[in-house]
């Protein structure tokens, strides 16, 4: 159990670092392009939809799974 809490400690400070580093890169603090206030709001936008649009899919696959709507699939 106190492997699985480090590693999830460990997995999530990576991910902070990775989101924090391309912030910085796509603000242009650290020579990178820059990116406009409009760029990003279309960033956020994209990113939102997608997980979204994930998040839905999954939903529905599980959902049809539980209702039996996939038991006759395949024979």
């Amino acid at each position: 159990m106190k492997a699985v809490l480090l590693l999830g400690i460990v997995m999530f400070s990576l991910l902070g670092a990775a989101v924090l580093y391309s912030v910085e890169v796509w603000m242009g603090m650290e020579g990178g392009p820059g990116m406009s206030g409009h760029g990003l709001m279309a960033l956020a936008l994209g990113v939102a939809g997608t997980l979204l649009l994930g998040v839905v899919l999954m939903a529905l696959v599980f959902y049809s799974r539980r209702k039996g709507f996939d038991d006759e699939a395949g024979h």
